[in-house]
């Protein structure tokens, strides 16, 4: 849709913008992240300045960004696709040159201010420009050849870049997001074959690779695998943090132990209790009922995410809708999975909840851009 012809359609403007905001989808994430204050608070030893403070300030600072972005018109985002994505690749290429490093990875720019996680943002922007392109691409030529390689192109390249500080959880995160958004936009289910049978033989050449000169993983990847399969063999080392974890995760039983009564947090078994392995005292303290509860509002947000996308008439709104969708899809599911035993450890926060700014602020911003695109829908006269 040029912007033209969305001019002449039916959208809310100044202040009635407000009573077209998906209200149910602002509602589900405010009650996600009370959860994260929550278990912050817990975590903490019932202080609120130490980690639920400064993440309920993000989180004004977040929601307030998302409605800005949300009264922006959709047609804005999709001419700053192409933008945003260039600027994300420079700073990615920029935190492979001069990144910050931490804990063994270099994946952050230190701007004095604030610290960046560039990646964060490029999982937006990726989205945004797979979105934007296949609004552009007729829908005769979306599976032809010449034309998917495109895609996989703007896909492969920060993927290589996120590979190299090197954080494969953000890079999974990415080819998930974009892959989703190819799928959606109609290129054909053989490709996506193909690349199936290209990422097995991906896996076989990683493990073959380990101790020979063309090693493709960091030794402490090997390590995380390796814990994945059989996290006993080494339970005070590498296996210690998913040991710990389905400890926590056991002891929840039905109804768990009952609020700041979880042990395993408060008696500091728990490595990373306030990031990435926040899920397990949630399942600690409120028990199997308590964890299912929170899966239930993270599927809520993709129902409703889902659903405003059908409504959409505009391809580009649609698209991004469902892309920043899977994306969040796969960030609750990557990390359930890892914490449960069930994938390898990859050092992915749980969304809404782990303690962390980028992250939540990147997300907020990501349905701001879902909110525009409900709001700015076009509508019969």
């Amino acid at each position: 849709m040029s912007f033209l012809e969305y001019r002449i359609q039916t959208v809310p403007t100044g202040f009635r913008k407000v009573l077209y905001l998906n209200w149910p989808l602002i509602i589900l994430l405010t009650t996600v992240c009370a959860v994260g204050w929550l278990m912050l608070y817990s975590v903490a030893g019932g202080r609120i300045d130490t980690w639920a403070e400064p993440q309920m300030k993000r989180f004004a600072v977040g929601l307030t960004v998302m409605l800005v972005v949300a009264f922006i018109p959709i047609w804005f985002w999709r001419n700053m696709s192409g933008v945003a994505y260039l600027v994300s690749v420079g700073l990615l290429v920029a935190v492979d040159v001069m990144g910050h490093v931490g804990m063994g990875a270099q994946r952050w720019l230190n701007f004095g201010f604030i610290t960046l996680q560039p990646s964060e943002l490029m999982k937006i922007a990726l989205v945004m420009m797979l979105a934007a392109y296949y609004d552009w691409l007729p829908v005769n030529k979306v599976s032809r050849p010449l034309w998917v390689l495109l895609p996989v192109g703007m896909i492969l390249l920060p993927v290589a870049l996120v590979m190299v500080q090197p954080d494969l959880g953000t890079a999974i995160l990415l080819l998930g997001g974009g892959a989703v958004v190819m799928f959606c936009a109609g290129v054909h289910w053989l490709y996506f074959a193909a690349v199936a049978g290209l990422g097995g033989g991906i896996v076989t050449a990683v493990l073959a690779s380990r101790g020979t000169t063309w090693q493709l993983l960091r030794d402490y990847q090997y390590r995380r695998i390796d814990t994945f399969l059989d996290p006993s063999s080494d339970p005070l080392g590498a296996g210690y943090h998913i040991t710990q974890a389905k400890i926590a995760l056991g002891s929840g039983g039905w109804t768990g132990r009952g609020f700041m009564q979880g042990t395993q947090s408060r008696l500091n078994f728990l490595p990373e209790k306030h990031t990435d392995f926040i899920f397990t005292v949630v399942a600690e303290e409120f028990g199997f009922i308590g964890a299912c509860s929170l899966l239930v509002l993270y599927a809520l947000i993709i129902v409703f995410c889902i659903t405003s996308a059908i409504q959409m008439r505009d391809r580009f709104a649609a698209l991004v809708t469902l892309g920043i969708a899977a994306s969040f899809f796969f960030l609750f599911a990557v990390n359930m999975l890892m914490v449960m035993g069930l994938a390898p450890v990859v050092g992915v926060p749980l969304p809404m909840v782990s303690y962390g700014g980028s992250a939540m602020m990147v997300l907020l911003t990501a349905f701001g851009i879902v909110q525009s695109a409900h709001v700015h829908r076009a509508r019969d006269r």
